[in-house]
């Protein structure tokens, strides 16, 4: 049986920074008043990015103006953030959990992954590790953490998002319906908020609601990624945790751009450049993707990231384009992005072609101009032929 710990860092921006102030000898705790770390106004970023418990019964918000968050507490201390210190204690939590298994897998600056299938024969009581790890964590660390326990990924991330702050929730296959169904679908992991609400108007409110909706009448509305949304409100979720010692267990690309932006044309046309390298290093090494991410790191450095299952895995660069596109709108949002990037994983040496009477299917066409125009190009180096939507607008070439 696979055993998942998902584990996330309570409130680690303003975590973090409270224990450099007080290594630094600062004689105050910031998580103990009224503050917020947030960007310079000087410079237009006056963002709050965290807030202390005190700050949330003021009714301050993440991502609201600083000038806003003043107006709610007149006594609001404000600190800066310091991603250097983050990075730092991002290290030395990951270093920590490598102690325990080598199957880790980096989610975002302050979660990550434990893969512990493997290591059962070391442990009696993996719900005993869990609250170990997690005093272990707080007394040398200084910080508490939240730690899901379930079967796959999808499941023990769930369980972590229960209730917060310094707790361990577990949410295994035969605790899905109790715990999991009742929740509004908004709450869904992957589950992106243009979907919800379609799914809303479709009378879809909990997670039992899909879990067990018709897949035939959903397709007309989500087509392909129908099944993957029911199987998710089912907990079935078949993807690995990625550590860095797997070989080709994923491929990445990412660039951070010279100016912040919400472009949406300039940053399609970049997501369309990294699928087309992505897509060729796949296609040397006879690797297609079974699952796709984009990752965005915001002006404030904060990460995020969305990942969907391809329906018929691919090395397509077009196909690996249309299937970013469907997570781009859920993904980007109106962040002002520093950074973006491309994720392939779950990567198999095979190509299974689910094939629907609804849809138009050119796949091994598709796949077979890609081996012409990847031939050429091999062939001639200096030549490079590519679609012509590569070089629409000249952008991000």
């Amino acid at each position: 049986m696979n055993i998942i710990f998902h584990i996330d860092v309570n409130n680690a921006f303003l975590s973090w920074s409270a224990i450099d102030l007080l290594n630094q000898g600062y004689k105050e705790d910031i998580r103990l008043i009224p503050s917020v770390i947030a960007g310079d106004e000087s410079k237009r970023h006056g963002i709050v990015l965290a807030k202390s418990n005190i700050s949330k019964q003021y009714g301050i918000k993440t991502a609201e103006t600083l000038h806003s968050a003043r107006s709610k507490c007149k006594d609001l201390q404000v600190f800066p953030p310091n991603f250097k210190i983050y990075k730092e204690m991002s290290n030395k939590l990951y270093e920590y959990f490598l102690t325990y298994t080598p199957d880790v897998e980096r989610y975002s600056i302050d979660e990550c992954f434990l893969d512990l299938s493997n290591t059962n024969f070391l442990y009696d009581d993996i719900l005993e590790l869990a609250y170990k790890m997690k005093e272990e964590i707080k007394n040398n660390f200084g910080f508490t953490v939240n730690i899901g326990i379930g079967n796959n990924k999808l499941c023990a991330k769930m369980a972590g998002d229960f209730s917060k702050p310094d707790k361990v929730h577990t949410l295994f296959s035969n605790e899905i319906k109790e715990k999991m169904w009742p929740l509004p679908i908004e709450d869904l992991l992957y589950i992106g908020k243009s979907t919800s609400l379609k799914l809303r108007s479709l009378n879809i409110n909990t997670i039992s609601d899909l879990a067990n909706a018709n897949l035939n009448t959903l397709k007309k509305h989500f087509k392909n990624q129908t099944t993957f949304m029911i199987e998710y409100a089912n907990g079935i979720d078949d993807s690995k945790v990625i550590s860095k010692s797997g070989k080709n267990k994923s491929i990445s690309l990412s660039e951070t751009l010279e100016f912040d932006t919400n472009d949406k044309e300039f940053l399609k046309h970049k997501l369309l450049i990294m699928c087309e390298k992505i897509g060729a290093n796949l296609r040397k090494e006879n690797l297609y993707a079974k699952t796709i991410a984009i990752t965005i790191k915001t002006n404030y450095f904060k990460n995020y990231s969305h990942q969907k299952k391809i329906v018929n895995q691919t090395n397509n660069t077009m196909e690996l384009y249309k299937n970013v596109l469907d997570i781009y709108e859920d993904t980007i949002k109106n962040y002002l992005i520093r950074n973006i990037g491309v994720r392939v994983s779950d990567l198999v040496t095979y190509k299974n072609n689910q094939i629907s009477l609804f849809d138009n299917n050119n796949s091994l066409e598709d796949d077979k101009i890609q081996e012409v125009l990847d031939n050429i190009n091999l062939k001639y180096q200096d030549l490079k032929i590519m679609p012509a939507i590569f070089y629409d607008k000249n952008k991000g070439n």
